[in-house]
């Protein structure tokens, strides 16, 4: 029993179950994310090239991004 389990069940009702699970995807959930987000199209809307940032500044990051 970790300490997470031990203080969640002190502070729990005694008739309440308690299962806390750790998925072993939650190592590459981050990366997973950004990888799926990264291949949305409307995602790849907001990029700012090299150029645009120089031309505008960051005010081009506000542009494509709000």
């Amino acid at each position: 029993m970790g300490q997470l389990d031990r203080k969640t069940r002190k502070l729990a009702p005694k008739d309440v179950k308690i299962r806390i699970s750790a998925p072993q995807e939650r190592l590459y959930g981050t990366w997973i994310g950004g990888s799926i987000l990264a291949s949305l199209d409307t995602f790849k809307k907001m990029w700012a090239s090299k150029k645009e940032y120089e031309d505008e500044g960051k005010k081009v990051l506000h542009r494509k991004t709000f």
